[in-house]
């Protein structure tokens, strides 16, 4: 029983034995005490003043006495209003301290028996991954890691984009005007290529629309007439039908985008367990429709198309089937639903998509409980906020796309001169540097677009993220090398600072027992961060931790203390700090540099 599980427990007992009343452990809860108070853990009273039958103070009194009475851990307590301040004796301190130091894995707990798949990435094979991508690449990633972490096996599953007029945008601009030109013959990335002629289409596109507005047609005509247009719609339909030579281009220039992609991936730190294709599924769902009809979920209207009344779960009508028998999309993601489940019977199913498709999740998700699928609960939307640059909102097909290799690589060019700036690399090789630069360059980038809450839209200031100080992922990093630099220089000269060498402490320092304290939170916020799908709940943990850490090092010294027992106990520390920022900032998809 871990200490907050040991004062619970006595708050419990309190409640049974003062006040003759049975309250579950899931009920009471503690909160660290405000920074302005004494205390570690402050339980709020007013919630259980109907049992206690006191006024708020009187009834902190009663169970502050009790629990210094019967809670070994605990030595004293304050009242203010109606929260209850708890102190916790330094012996408990030193004993939670050598738990977490001599366990063997920091930050990973046992499997819960429970399988998850994530759902991530989803890119268009049309052009390349952009700035959005990256947050949605990241947080699907980050999710995942976190999600092990609390015991779960999971499945990162990847859905593309593969077909749809869209793609054949792209395949009808590199007809006309692509010359037989290649990822190798031209030099650039396959997914670039592609991009390449989605912008170029839409650039001959308007040139057409407005010339047949000019000889007299509607806007709205003249969209619908332009060659191109109904060239797209045309060799849809010729893809549809499986023509050969349309069939062979599609798979042309998707393996260019492939082969692209995979770069890209490879550099973001990203990976899958599977990949699903909406060529492969955009045909199913069908079945599903007539099973809804047969069970009276779905309705048919007079000109037979099927539809949903969710009228009565707070939503509208909504179409599953359109007359003529073709899909609509909620149709191939209820039939793309039902087969990750039948690959995978998961218990959890989560979608990293933006929140511009948070209606048609709650219609998904809705419709699969009301068939009564096994997974219908665990469906989750995990759906977050846009990214925006100081420049503004980005298009693709107008080509003004912050494209995502290009933003990486930027990143570890800033990295790079803000470290040579500050003279981070002396004694380094060049190609030790230029690994460093890397990993501080996508460390900036990831920590800036984790440490949001998800579910709001945020600016990305590259400069801002990069910086040595604040809220940024290069002070965590650094922390972390300061850390390798004082546990090498104890190796050196041979100071013993294992388990054995922690006995006959017995007295901390402020700064020592708070870093205990917030060592101590590290599991839980693991847990926290699961529950809620929120990778920020860590980031600002590990910001927290390297600020706590750092007041350590200014206030209390290491190798010029002179008693010897702790000075081991203050590298001991240390080390926990450094494992535990590194397991942090890996559940963040983040590695830590050891020199800095």
């Amino acid at each position: 029983m871990n200490l907050e599980e040991q004062i619970i427990s006595t708050l419990q007992q309190a409640f049974k034995e003062l006040f003759d009343h049975e309250i579950g452990i899931n009920e009471l809860s503690l909160q660290p005490t405000r920074k302005e108070f004494e205390g570690t853990y402050t339980f709020v009273v007013f919630p259980f003043l109907k049992v206690t039958k006191l006024n708020p103070e009187a009834s902190g009194t009663k169970l502050g006495e009790f629990l210094q009475s019967n809670c070994k851990s605990v030595e004293g307590y304050n009242v203010v209003k109606g929260f209850l301040n708890i102190s916790v004796n330094e012996t408990s301190w030193l004993g939670v301290f050598k738990n977490l130091y001599t366990k063997p894995q920091i930050g990973q707990f046992p499997s819960n028996g429970k399988k998850v798949m994530v759902e991530y990435s989803s890119p268009n094979t049309n052009k390349p991954l952009h700035l959005g991508h990256l947050r949605n690449n990241f947080l699907g990633f980050s999710v995942s890691e976190i999600l092990k972490a609390n015991g779960y096996e999971v499945i990162k599953a990847n859905l593309v984009n593969d077909r749809g007029i869209h793609i054949c945008k792209s395949m009808v601009a590199y007809k006309h005007f692509g010359n037989g030109e290649t990822p190798d013959s031209s030099g650039i990335k396959g997914d670039h290529l592609a991009g390449k002629y989605y912008v170029i289409f839409d650039k001959e596109y308007k040139k057409q629309t407005q010339e047949l507005i000019e000889k007299g047609q509607s806007e709205e005509d003249a969209k619908k007439n332009a060659p191109l247009m109904l060239e797209a719609q045309e060799m849809l339909r010729l893809w549809e039908a499986g023509e050969k030579e349309v069939v062979d281009l599609w798979k042309t220039m998707n393996s260019w985008v492939y082969d692209g992609f995979n770069v890209t991936y490879k550099k973001m730190g990203v990976d899958f367990d599977k990949f699903y294709y909406e060529s492969d599924t955009y045909l199913l769902g069908k079945n599903i429709v007539e099973e809804g009809l047969e069970k009276g979920v779905f309705f048919k209207k007079e000109n037979g198309s099927v539809w949903v009344d969710l009228s009565e779960e707070g939503l509208d009508e909504k179409l599953v089937l359109r007359a003529d028998g073709t899909s609509v999309y909620i149709t191939q993601d209820m039939g793309t639903c039902e087969l990750k489940y039948e690959d995978f019977r998961f218990d959890k199913s989560v979608y990293v998509v933006g929140n511009e498709q948070d209606y048609h999740f709650d219609v998904l998700f809705k419709i699969m409980r009301k068939l009564g699928r096994p997974y219908g609960d665990g469906l989750y939307h995990l759906s977050y906020g846009m990214v925006d640059l100081p420049s503004g909102k980005m298009k693709s097909r107008e080509g003004t796309v912050v494209d995502a290799d290009d933003l990486m690589q930027e990143m570890i060019e800033t990295a790079a001169s803000h470290t040579k700036e500050l003279g981070k690399i002396d004694g380094f090789t060049p190609e030790q540097a230029e690994e460093l630069y890397e990993i501080l360059g996508m460390g900036a980038l990831k920590y800036f677009l984790l440490k949001v809450d998800p579910k709001k839209r945020m600016l990305f200031n590259p400069q801002e993220s990069i910086e040595f100080q604040g809220n940024t992922g290069p002070f965590i990093q650094y922390s972390h090398a300061r850390i390798a630099s004082i546990l090498r220089k104890a190796d050196q000269i041979d100071i013993n600072y294992g388990s054995d060498a922690l006995e006959g402490l017995e007295n901390l320092e402020d700064a020592e027992r708070e870093l205990i304290v917030i060592l101590n939170e590290f599991e839980k916020k693991i847990h926290t961060a699961a529950e809620e799908y929120s990778p920020s709940v860590i980031a600002q943990y590990m910001f927290d931790l390297a600020k706590e850490y750092n007041r350590f090092y200014a206030e209390l010294p290491i190798f010029n203390e002179r008693n010897i027992k702790v000075q081991s106990f203050r590298i001991a520390l240390s080390s926990l700090t450094a494992k535990t920022i590194k397991r942090g900032m890996q559940l963040l998809g983040i590695k830590v540099p050891d020199r800095m």
